[in-house]
């Protein structure tokens, strides 16, 4: 056959992210009120949120054991960006995600939602 760098690769479109939470229900409905994403499904067993362009999906997994922060165990992280990044998270506090004391830099805050996943709330590009 011919030489790998010259072969072609079936393109993927990333549709979705999928995240395993104990109550998925419950995290899309955080994660809807943070983004400003519709639900678009939600069952016991898996819900979804998104905007027509991008989409979370939450698979219930119900022995999921949150990672510790900071360590090695942390998968993946999402970020955000918002025009005020303590007035939102002050907000996201109030819908049930907490504030780790590691914080790792200046100018964004790491957070975990409620069920432990960390995210990242960053300021917008200027």
């Amino acid at each position: 056959m011919g030489d790998s760098m010259t072969a072609m690769t079936i393109e993927a479109k990333l549709f979705a992210v999928t995240i395993d939470c104990a109550e998925p229900v419950k995290l899309a409905e955080f994660y809807a009120k943070v983004t400003g994403y519709d639900i678009q499904y939600a069952e016991e067993e898996y819900a979804g949120i998104g905007d027509g362009t991008h989409t979370i999906l939450f698979q219930k997994v119900p022995d999921r054991v949150a990672p510790s922060w900071p360590g090695p165990d942390k998968q993946f992280h999402l970020d955000f960006r918002v025009a005020d990044v303590e007035a939102a998270v002050q907000e996201y506090l109030a819908l049930g995600a907490t504030r780790p004391e590691f914080q790792p830099g200046d100018g964004w805050v790491v957070l975990a939602d409620p069920e432990g996943h960390l995210f990242c709330v960053c300021p917008e590009r200027s």
